[in-house]
This record gives structure tokens, sequence and C-alpha cells, in this order.
């Protein structure tokens, strides 16, 4: 292994690391907040769900030293659903069905990428 590749091995590790405890932090802030309202919200919870995405991501990175393609879809589905639960009485008609077309396509998008996944994995047993 080259240095230029040892170096953003390392840097890699050490932003994921960062993401790691920032997320974490971010977590402690949003149930401080939640504590210190009083109330749960569904956007609150979609939040955490964001959240605990992110840390599957970072995991999922040091357990297969890859991300898969379906976690980043799924926070951008939490993120869109999150989005119009806070601003959809807000929001033109036109933009919540685009905001709504989007999730449903990235959810076809899972779903293919799962039926492909699969596929392969049966026409190639280990």
């Amino acid at each position: 292994m080259s240095i230029i590749e040892k170096i953003f091995e390392v840097s890699e590790r050490a932003v994921l690391v960062v993401i790691a405890v920032l997320t974490v932090a971010a977590i402690f802030q949003e149930v401080q907040t939640i504590l210190l309202s009083g109330t749960v919200k569904l956007a609150d919870l979609l939040l955490l769900f964001l959240y605990l995405e992110v840390i599957g991501m970072v995991a999922a990175f040091y357990r297969h030293r890859r991300i898969p393609i379906s976690i980043p879809i799924y926070i951008t589905i939490t993120a869109l659903c999150r989005m119009i639960i806070l601003e959809g009485k807000a929001m033109e008609s036109l933009e919540l069905l685009a905001e709504s077309g989007a999730i449903v396509l990235l959810a076809m998008a899972v779903f293919v990428i799962r039926k492909n996944r699969n596929q392969r994995s049966e026409e190639n047993p280990d």
C-alpha cells in the first residue's frame, strides 16, 4: 500500500469517527430537546431515525468496508418524509406531489436493488 493510499485510508476512518461522534452528540441534543419540551412529535422521531441510519451507515462501512447503496436511500426517504411532515401544510400541492413521487421512486429503487442482489446470490451460491 502506497503512502497516498494510507493517508486516504486514515483520513477516511478519522472522518467516519467524527461523523459517528457528532451524530451521537446530535442524538443527545435531540433527546434533551424532547425532554425539555415534554412532547414527542413525529418529526422528532424521524430525526432520531435519520441519526440512527447515519450511525448504521458508519457501522456498515466498518463491518463490510463499503456502504450498501440502500442505506443512503433509506436516509433520503426518511429525510423527505420528515420534510413533508414539517412543511406539508405550507407546501404547494405540486411540490408535495413531487416529494411524494420522489419517495415512491426511491422505494422502487430499493426494491430493484434488493431483487437484483437476491437474483445474483441465487445464481452464485457460495
